[in-house]
């Protein structure tokens, strides 16, 4: 769009209409929410509900549900903003790991605003930003009513849709990071489905930490815009999913170490071909299988190369872990934020209403943005 521009102003300018817009959507919803304290009085709110498992299209309905009353160690909240995530598709059709009792109300992810505190009430007040601290809490409404054991609290000052999408991409990159190899300035990972929400924060946490990111995409029609977006993010290296199978791989290791750390959210074909470049002694983490296809693990890499394989899922890393751990981890990434070295991924904003829309495009190969829920 702007050849006269060099790669360092390109990214600057994407940046900063990235920054002006955030800023614009975040004083717009900061006045909605303002607005719409008066929720307080409401015995209702308006949620995405499911009776049974199946195609979200069929199976999701809008509806008025009854919100309980208000008890001593609880708070009323309004939601926000609630992204549509790949794990939110699979629980309402019934293959995730874990399923709510039916009927449930979708979504496991998002941020809210305390408009009401029990009297026993001591962590949180009204006016607080706050996000779930753990999958299964229903995000796809208007308003709740939650123990505040369930929520933890997030900074105000940040941007809108970067707090209703920390609970589980940002988290799952930073952890990923930061648990399975001691990285240092310098060092590399590797990474396929780099356009995802978690790819995309791993790029920006990887570059804000010094470390290289090699990124693998499946080829596409917008493949060249999809690569600048992810180099202006922080991306060292973007490669299409074939190139890692060519020769030209020996002359990008010229400019970077080989991995310490594959990422794998594909499994099949895509996985083994992220363990043949990992350094002897490396780890690969599968946090996903968008290909259906289980890890196939080459003998040679677990003798010769001495590789760990292994797995990571981030709803199980909260349970096992304390919420000062939790806490600490979204101090970091918030400030990371307030930086303006973490960002939302590409979003679409999607009113609630229109849910429908947003789980077609939610669910369409190749999908480029977010579907956030706007209440």
């Amino acid at each position: 769009m702007w050849p006269q521009l060099g790669t360092g102003c390109y990214t600057n300018v994407l940046l900063c209409r990235r920054s002006l817009l955030a800023a614009a959507l975040d004083k717009r919803h900061r006045g909605a929410a303002q607005a719409d304290s008066n929720i307080r009085h409401l015995s209702r709110c308006k949620a995405l509900v499911y009776t049974n498992h199946g195609d979200p299209a069929h199976v999701i309905q809008l509806q008025n549900v009854d919100l309980p009353p208000l008890g001593p160690k609880d708070v009323l909240v309004k939601i926000l903003a609630a992204p549509i995530n790949p794990s939110d598709i699979n629980m309402i059709q019934g293959t995730y790991a874990i399923l709510p009792d039916l009927p449930a109300i979708g979504g496991n992810e998002g941020v809210a605003q305390v408009v009401e505190v029990g009297g026993q009430v001591t962590s949180l007040q009204k006016g607080d930003w706050v996000i779930p601290r753990d999958a299964g809490l229903g995000t796809w409404r208007t308003a709740a009513v939650l123990d505040e054991e369930d929520v933890i609290s997030v900074p105000g000052d940040i941007p809108l849709l970067a707090a209703a999408t920390l609970g589980v991409n940002p988290c799952t990159a930073f952890r990923m990071l930061v648990d399975f190899e001691h990285l240092e300035p310098g060092d590399s990972v590797i990474q396929n489905a780099a356009n995802s929400g978690v790819g995309q924060a791993l790029i920006q946490i990887a570059a804000a930490r010094g470390i290289n990111t090699i990124n693998v995409l499946r080829d596409r029609p917008e493949f060249t815009q999809l690569s600048d977006r992810l180099k202006a993010l922080g991306a060292s290296h973007v490669i299409k999913e074939d190139a890692l199978r060519r020769p030209e791989m020996k002359e990008l290791f010229k400019m970077c170490p080989k991995p310490k750390l594959a990422l794998n959210a594909v499994g099949g074909k895509s996985a083994i071909e992220l363990l043949r470049h990992l350094r002897i002694g490396g780890s690969m983490v599968t946090y996903g299988g968008m290909s259906r296809q289980p890890v196939t693990v080459p003998v040679s890499a677990l003798i010769f190369k001495d590789v760990k394989v292994c797995g990571f899922w981030v709803t199980q890393w909260k349970r096992q872990h304390s919420i000062g751990a939790f806490r600490s981890m979204l101090d970091e990434l918030c400030s990371l934020i307030r930086q303006g070295k973490l960002s939302a991924p590409a979003c679409a904003e999607v009113a609630l209403g229109d849910y429908r829309q947003a789980l077609d495009a939610a669910m369409q190969p190749f999908t480029s943005a977010k579907q956030i829920l706007i209440t």
